[in-house]
């Protein structure tokens, strides 16, 4: 198992906003978080992150829980934010350098991989270019880059569509594919279900902070009885049509 959580109960307060999530993700599946603004997604990555402790439960990357062995945990996952998260004064390339540093890749490896990467979202001649020149959909690729070079078992992608162009999320996608066929592993935050209907293996459904459903499209149609419904048709079944606050 890539990712393994047990009961997880937490938030940033006394007060939990997750509540007992149990949930896996294996080897080689693209799997959707799914649920509103609101409802409990980015905390539940905040706490795989170890960005927040919580207040029971555990989560194991690889076997390995972060207090057992912060290096060996974080060193399976990659992540890319909602917001994209630059130093100014670094260019496209030293990005990358610094990347490269922090999981320990050779100059070989980077050299290797860059390329592939920096053709398919368009940014082979903006190497030695700083954020203040980038746009946000450029600065988002710029995320992209960093975290697909790495090639961890475990990519965490937070809502990854939002100021992209329909280029950029296309070639996000072929990505996201062309890793699940490597046998690694995407979880991937989104609201934007009609989206992540094309290509997730898998979703697991969140709502007030809890999780409410876990499967694939099948699976989910046979719960709801709906058996030609749209992802967002069953979400809005599940939840009683819960809109964002």
């Amino acid at each position: 198992m890539v990712l393994e959580l047990k009961h997880l109960t937490g938030g940033y307060s006394k007060e939990p906003v997750i509540k007992d999530i149990s949930l896996n993700i294996k080897e080689g599946e693209i799997v959707g978080l799914i649920g509103l603004n609101g409802a409990g997604k980015s905390t539940t990555i905040k706490h795989i992150l170890g960005l927040l402790r919580p207040h029971s439960g555990t989560i194991e990357v690889r076997g390995k829980t972060l207090k057992e062995d912060v290096e060996e945990y974080r060193r399976h996952l990659g992540y890319i934010p909602e917001s994209p998260i630059l130093y100014e004064e670094l260019t496209l390339k030293e990005h990358i350098e610094m990347t490269a540093m922090a999981y320990g890749l050779t100059t070989e490896e980077v050299e290797k991989r860059k390329g592939p990467l920096l053709k398919r979202f368009r940014l082979e001649d903006k190497e030695d270019t700083f954020p203040s020149h980038f746009s946000k959909g450029m600065k988002q690729k710029v995320m992209l880059i960093c975290a697909f070079i790495v090639e961890p078992d475990l990519y965490i992608i937070d809502e990854p569509f939002l100021g992209l162009d329909p280029l950029g999320i296309e070639s996000l996608i072929e990505l996201m594919i062309s890793e699940r066929d490597k046998k690694r592993s995407i979880l991937m935050s989104t609201h934007i279900l009609s989206t992540a209907e094309r290509y997730c293996d898998r979703y697991i459904i969140i709502d007030q902070g809890e999780k409410i459903a876990d499967g694939s499209l099948d699976d989910l149609r046979e719960k709801t009885g709906l058996l030609n419904a749209t992802l967002d048709e069953i979400y809005i079944e599940l939840t009683g049509g819960n809109v964002d606050e």
